[in-house]
């Protein structure tokens, strides 16, 4: 199997004003982001993607296994050492709208900087976070360092999107 990647951010945003010449002033800016990763286990590359939409029920945890239990699109049982990338919208693929938050973290067996509850995405929100260098975000350690925790509040379930880039070593 071989795996690449390729995560794009894009952000244009500008400012008008006016004065007393009705001419202005005027900015415009944008920050690019591409970052590309080739297969393997070293700096800006991984061995390992999960894409999906999960559901989790209201007042309910979704504690996905980065370590000898995810699956992914191709039947192969994912075995995390590094995360590094996770990718949240707490949006439905189709763009339907949730309308519970979700928190991100809080597990004693969490994946290390996710063992607290603390990043809140509230419904349309996006959590993003990458690491391309050759230590990832965290280590992930089996059974006692694998869990990222989705915890979804009360009113609804909520179906989200998630991805996970990970190294096998």
């Amino acid at each position: 199997m071989t795996v690449s990647a390729k995560l794009s951010l894009h952000l244009a945003a500008n400012l008008k004003g006016s004065n007393a010449f009705n001419a202005g002033p005027y900015w415009d800016g944008v920050i690019d982001l591409v970052q590309s990763f080739a297969d393997g286990v070293t700096a800006e590359k991984v061995d390992r993607i999960y894409m999906a939409e999960r559901t989790v029920a209201s007042a309910s945890n979704d504690d996905v296994d980065l370590a000898g239990v995810l699956v992914d699109a191709l039947g192969v049982t994912i075995t995390a050492a590094e995360l590094v990338a996770v990718l949240i919208v707490n949006k439905k693929k189709d763009g339907t709208a949730n309308i519970t938050n979700l928190t991100i973290g809080g597990s004693t067996s969490g994946v290390p900087g996710f063992t607290a509850a603390g990043h809140v995405v509230k419904p349309g929100g996006v959590f993003l976070l990458m690491n391309p260098d050759a230590t990832g975000i965290a280590t992930v350690t089996a059974s006692t360092g694998d869990i990222l925790r989705v915890t979804n509040s009360s009113g609804a379930s909520n179906t989200y999107q998630l991805a996970v880039l990970a190294r096998t070593a």
